[in-house]
């Protein structure tokens, strides 16, 4: 399902003493089966825009079209649920939204609001608790009984649940270890080749946005800077560092190993195993010159 913002501002309490301009002429294409990393500063607009993407706010200006659906700013939009239906978004510390008796009761409470029946709820709980890399054991068990790990999983799989078009995911590894964020963040990117899903990643580590996403746009003080491919974006890091952003950690390697080795490689590369290959290279080249 294709996703656009065209030309969109949101105000925050319009039309008061305490009126904010939070983003201005955002215009951002997601074509269906994007992996899109949203990154800026804190404040820069990003989750503004997040919670355009299935329509819990609605523009102040411009418009916004989810699949066929089009929202638009000064029109009545009505019936938006089934827009919600088909973007499910993952906010964080997601485990905070846990509130039944059972990890069933909880997995299937947004389907069934949805009017989808229970015996249908309870087949996708099964189906998204093995997404999530959880058994069935777990089902009849209270959520608050899980580790916290096994919590942030099963409200995820409340969201699988829905059987989404769309994921959006808004700083989805916040509080967990370096090794629970690898695993949950190569556990969304399965989810997305698998089930051909659209993802839309806020975040501020640019590891994950280097290397999960196939489409990057940076956001400062509420406007679109630049947009692009990975490599196009993290091709020009001294841009990124006099926006205050930080580099991928191998980008930083890569910059270093230049200037202390007095060498030149041909591009920016985002994996340590691409840059090594590149320096082998390099080296190789210097040997039998």
């Amino acid at each position: 399902m294709d996703i656009s913002l065209s030309h969109v501002d949101y105000r925050y309490q319009a039309n008061t003493p305490f009126e904010r301009l939070a983003i201005q002429d955002v215009s951002i294409e997601i074509p269906s089966g994007t992996y899109l990393a949203i990154i800026g500063h804190t404040g820069s607009g990003k989750s503004t825009v997040l919670q355009h993407l299935n329509a819990l706010l609605i523009p102040s200006e411009g418009t916004v079209t989810i699949g066929d659906r089009e929202i638009k700013a000064h029109q009545k939009n009505k019936d938006l649920r089934p827009v919600r239906q088909r973007v499910g978004i993952v906010f964080q510390f997601p485990e905070h939204q846990l509130f039944e008796e059972t990890v069933e009761k909880d997995i299937i409470f947004g389907p069934m609001n949805f009017g989808v029946s229970e015996a249908e709820a309870k087949k996708r709980a099964r189906i998204a608790l093995k997404q999530v890399g959880l058994t069935e054991e777990i089902l009849d068990k209270s959520p608050f009984d899980l580790s916290g790990g096994q919590m942030r999983r099963v409200a995820i799989a409340g969201v699988l649940a829905m059987d989404p078009d769309v994921i959006v995911l808004d700083e989805p590894t916040a509080g967990l270890d370096p090794r629970g964020r690898k695993e949950i963040m190569d556990m969304f990117y399965a989810l997305h080749n698998e089930r051909k899903l659209s993802t839309i990643l806020v975040t501020h580590s640019m590891e994950d946005a280097a290397r999960y996403a196939d489409q990057i746009v940076i956001m400062q003080q509420g406007k679109v800077v630049k947009k692009g491919s990975p490599e196009e974006i993290f091709s020009a890091p001294q841009d990124l560092m006099q926006m205050g952003l930080d580099v991928p950690e191998v980008v930083r390697f890569q910059l270093k190993l230049e200037e202390k080795g007095n060498i030149k490689l041909e591009k920016i590369f985002l994996s340590i195993e691409q840059l090594s290959a590149a320096v082998a290279e390099q080296l190789r080249r210097g040997v039998t010159s």
